[in-house]
């Protein structure tokens, strides 16, 4: 049987990067979304060219609408942000870029953001150190973020984007090194189906400590809108159900076959789930 709440769900702006805020945040709306995830890339957050009024601004923009940001997510997979870099220079930059986003997540009056890992060299040559200057570096935000009140939420990254925590294993053992109550495990639908696993693995395995899930439709690759592929949309939704998930599905729909019609994904994708959501 399927429990969870439409007021869990949350839509994402990924999708909507060829248009403004604002009509984004008011799709949420129209759509009967309470909670939105805020992707940090221009041309909406991106906390590098910003000042701490325009950070303020944004969280009235969404405020304003009576909508909730229960997820800040800077721009780490396509932009120079790696935490496991061989290079101690850009293993810096990238801490600073977290811990400036952390940061700017306590003055949008948010309690998590969305960390990865990054990755080492794919032929694993080094991966023992990469794995290290990972989890170090995680440790050392985790100690920031306590601070501001934040939790982390650790995402799997698929096999092609990460060699450190791409599937169940991998990030059980890196929230085992952690040992940080900062710092929590999160699903994305998509990694998760190309792994063979499903919800009901991370939900037995992590039980609280899952913290935060991407929750999108795939083929099983592509991050699409409910119902353009072949995930078990119902059968993930009773297994969240049956282990009594708490925390919140957030579409994040990046495949670029939506980006000249964001809305329509987001109309799709709702409508899809609040045929069976309580």
């Amino acid at each position: 049987m399927i429990t969870i709440q439409k007021s869990q769900l949350s839509v994402m702006n990924i999708q909507y990067r060829y248009f403004s805020l604002d009509k984004f945040l008011d799709d949420a709306v129209s759509n009967e979304v309470s909670n939105v995830e805020l992707w940090g890339a221009m041309p909406f957050f991106n906390i590098e060219d910003m000042t701490y009024q325009e950070v303020k601004e944004v969280r009235h923009q969404i405020e304003s609408r009576g909508l909730k940001l229960v997820c800040l997510t800077p721009e780490q997979c396509v932009y120079p942000v790696n935490l496991a870099a061989p290079s101690e220079a850009a293993r810096r930059r990238s801490l600073k870029f977290f811990e400036d986003n952390i940061r700017a997540a306590s003055e949008l009056g948010t309690d998590k953001m969305l960390v990865t890992t990054g990755y080492g060299f794919f032929d694993e040559s080094n991966h023992e150190e990469a794995w290290k200057w990972a989890r170090d570096g995680i440790y050392d935000l985790a100690e920031l973020a306590k601070i501001h009140g934040i939790t982390l939420a650790l995402e799997v990254l698929r096999r092609d984007e990460s060699n450190l925590v791409y599937n169940l294993p991998t990030l059980t053992q890196m929230l085992a090194e952690l040992k940080h109550d900062s710092v929590g495990g999160m699903i994305d639908t998509i990694p998760m189906a190309l792994a063979g696993e499903r919800p009901a693995d991370y939900l037995q395995a992590l039980g609280e400590q899952l913290v935060h899930v991407h929750f999108i439709d795939g083929a099983p690759r592509g991050h699409l809108a409910w119902g353009d592929g072949i995930l078990d949309m119902e059968g993930y939704l009773e297994e969240f159900s049956r282990y009594h998930y708490k925390g919140y599905l957030s579409l994040e729909i990046t495949d670029g076959r939506y980006y000249m019609d964001p809305t329509q994904s987001v109309q799709q994708s709702v409508n899809a789930l609040y045929k069976v959501l309580k």
